[in-house]
């Protein structure tokens, strides 16, 4: 992260991460049941390269989470509405297969790549 004050305001009142513990480089926060920590580092921020996935070029580094598709919904529309800029706008993937699911990526104030994504299915996160 390149500003504590921003991922506060990005992960803590935009995305709604409740604030955990944190000291003066760095912060935890309970990232949808899930810890994540923003750790002030600005020379391992930004974007990274991207490599092709279903027609996207999606961040190669990229932290993703997996949702229920009420609770991935919800989040989309949040973000629409804070006016979020899409590196990947929200979309359903690999429509009619095992995999099909609904995915979005944006970055977080410092660049670093996010992915939130729902499966039709659940039961098939994994499946080959």
């Amino acid at each position: 992260m390149t500003d504590l004050e921003q991922a506060r305001a990005f992960y803590g009142g935009l995305l709604g991460c409740a604030e955990g513990r944190s000291d003066s480089h760095w912060i935890d926060f309970n990232f949808f049941g899930h810890q994540i920590v923003a750790y002030l580092a600005p020379e391992e921020a930004g974007r990274s390269n991207t490599a092709g996935v279903d027609g996207d070029a999606v961040p190669v580094r990229h932290f993703g989470l997996v949702l229920p598709m009420a609770e991935w919904d919800a989040l989309r529309e949040r973000l629409i509405a804070a006016g979020t800029r899409f590196i990947i706008e929200p979309q359903v993937r690999f429509v009619g297969e095992v995999g099909e699911q609904s995915s979005l990526f944006f970055l977080d104030p410092s660049g670093n790549a996010l992915e939130f994504k729902a499966f039709k299915d659940p039961s098939k996160l994994f499946a080959r």
